[in-house]
């Protein structure tokens, strides 16, 4: 497994330190936690203060017992995601992790892998987490959704006009099209697209959990703007 340490001053980004995620007021009918400052060319990922969940039909939710410790947005701290899991007959479904109240925490950057999409192109490492301090190196995976291939809705952030740009052609994806994840101990996760969808920073409902295997890709729309999130759906293909 790789690890670096990553510092980016914010000169180097040419954008302020401040005010790129902000709180917002809830959108009707769905929860939301927050969204990110809109500031072409940025291409900041959808951010939040509190964190939306959701309970399959016919489900349970088991009370919290442990917690675990998550790298926090300040340097050095930590905070702590409530281990509450939602049943879901035979399978468990994960709670999605907060956001960091700042995206520049200087976190290690964990590859976790690799993302393969043909039609686009696309081979890419992907990382663990949604600081921005790892979404600039690539793909990052939200914490607490499952990893690829796991029962649940597998959540990954990535830019898509800065740094690696590595989902810039989102958009060319049409139902069908494979997407491939080979994970650090070797293992294959293959999804087909089924639907592409353009939200709002603050439908962070594309997180939420539900039975069975999905996988769910985001970035800023249309390119080069924060206005919008270009949402990719997939559904995981048995081997």
């Amino acid at each position: 497994m790789q690890r670096w340490k990553i510092a980016l001053p914010v000169a180097s980004i040419g954008i302020a330190s401040v005010g790129l995620w902000s709180a917002i007021a809830p959108a009707p009918a769905r929860p939301t936690i927050g969204q990110v400052a809109a500031a072409a060319p940025v291409d900041p990922v959808i951010a939040s203060t509190t964190l939306a969940t959701t309970t399959a039909p016919t489900t349970t939710t088991v009370a919290p017992t442990t917690t675990t410790a998550v790298v926090a947005a300040t340097t050095g701290a930590t905070f702590a995601v409530p281990a509450t899991t939602v049943v879901a007959g035979p399978e468990v479904l994960s709670v999605p992790a907060q956001v960091p109240t700042d995206p520049r925490a200087d976190v290690d950057v964990v590859q976790i892998g690799r993302i393969t999409i043909p039609k686009i192109g696309l081979d890419h490492a992907v990382y663990e987490g949604i600081w921005l301090t790892v979404i600039d190196v690539g793909p990052g995976h939200w914490p607490g959704t499952p990893m690829p291939g796991g029962y649940g809705n597998a959540v990954f952030g990535g830019h898509r006009v800065t740094k690696t740009h590595p989902f810039m052609d989102l958009d060319l994806l049409t139902a069908g099209d494979a997407i491939y994840f080979t994970l650090n101990d070797g293992s294959i996760a293959t999804y087909r697209m089924t639907e592409q969808l353009i939200v709002q920073p603050e439908d962070i409902w594309i997180t939420d959990q539900s039975a069975g295997r999905t996988l769910t890709l985001f970035a800023c729309h249309p390119k080069g703007s924060a206005r919008q999130r270009i949402v990719i759906r997939a559904e995981f293909v048995p081997a």
